[in-house]
């Protein structure tokens, strides 16, 4: 029931990060730089530090005592994840959403699984463990699914001509690049949890529990901030956009503005959160945490499109391939969870 509850969790926190960019939708005279920095604000900087003094008793005591190392590495790992998440933003200005998330997407479910185990010298032993055929299994099916969501989606912008109605010049030789780079420092994010490990082992003396990863949060999502931070300072001082934070007249979208990017950002943090919860939970196989959470993002991402109706100009080639993509990514989660079950035994 352990495994089965931590899924349960991790689908919690993935379907919160599938409808985090929702409220985006009602944001109007802002800049992507000023949205995107307000949010990230209260997801990578103010609630992880909320969050962990609320849930980790003594935390005084927990960071005095917290390896030095451990904490600047995680805090590393988490800038290069910021990194990331900014080539991501980037990247679809030139190849669109669908493919950016398929490659990028793709590229971090494999690789942010893979490289913890690789960098500590048990990939070869968590082969031969019990279940570990199955865990490789929903890795390679979920990775399979993703990109059958990425064709899916790039006939949905030809269908629609998204290209043609945003103004967007597709360029694949700019693209291409930034989306390797997003999947790549993106998979750094789960690495970086792994990197936290020693400073939740000291959450959890002191009577954490279940909430002992939120003190990690503390170190890898304000590394993320870190390098969010620089990067939205130079576009405000490039495109002169310092001034949309105060917004006069009686038609401002200022409050409206500040209260869609809170609750964007109170999503996004919410799958760190509900992402830990599911992650101690997960055994011996701690490490299939990151493909469970990235498939069943996109999996929930996927339906929240169909639900929101944004498919239903598209042709029956679309929908179907769509369709397809959604049960292959349904079978890679299932199969994830009878590898984690397997190991628990």
């Amino acid at each position: 029931m352990e495994v089965i509850t931590g899924v349960l969790y991790h689908s919690v926190g993935a379907s919160c990060a599938a409808m985090c960019y929702t409220p985006q939708k009602k944001v109007a005279k802002w800049s992507w730089q000023t949205y995107w920095l307000a949010q990230a604000a209260v997801c990578w900087f103010l609630l992880p530090l909320v969050v962990a003094w609320l849930t980790i008793p003594q935390i005084g005591r927990v960071l005095q005592e917290a390896p030095t190392d451990a904490m600047v590495k995680t805090f590393v790992y988490g800038v290069a994840y910021g990194i990331g998440g900014t080539a991501f933003g980037m990247a679809i200005r030139y190849v669109g959403f669908s493919l950016t998330y398929a490659i990028a997407v793709g590229i971090s479910c494999v690789l942010g699984t893979l490289l913890p185990p690789l960098v500590h010298g048990q990939l070869a032993t968590l082969f031969t463990q019990n279940g570990a055929s199955w865990i490789m299994a929903g890795i390679i099916i979920g990775a399979l699914g993703i990109a059958c969501c990425g064709v899916a989606g790039r006939f949905k912008e030809h269908d629609l001509k998204i290209n043609q109605d945003t103004g967007q010049t597709f360029s694949l030789a700019k693209g291409l690049p930034l989306c390797f780079l997003a999947g790549v420092l993106s998979a750094v994010y789960g690495f970086s949890i792994d990197q936290g490990e020693p400073i939740a082992a000291v959450a959890a003396k002191y009577g954490s529990g279940s909430f002992k990863i939120n003190i990690v949060y503390i170190f890898s999502n304000t590394g993320a901030f870190v390098s969010t931070l620089i990067y939205c300072i130079y576009l405000h001082r490039k495109e002169k956009t310092f001034g949309e934070y105060r917004q006069n007249g009686p038609n401002n979208r200022l409050l409206v503005n500040f209260v869609m990017a809170v609750i964007t950002g109170m999503l996004w943090y919410s799958q760190f959160f509900f992402y830990g919860l599911g992650h101690v939970r997960m055994g011996k196989y701690e490490y299939s945490s990151w493909a469970i959470h990235m498939i069943m993002l996109v999996l929930f991402s996927s339906v929240a499109g169909l639900i929101m109706r944004e498919w239903v100009n598209c042709r029956r080639k679309t929908i179907v391939t769509l369709v397809l993509a959604l049960i292959i990514l349904v079978i890679a989660v299932l199969a994830l969870t009878y590898g984690n079950y397997l190991g628990s035994l």
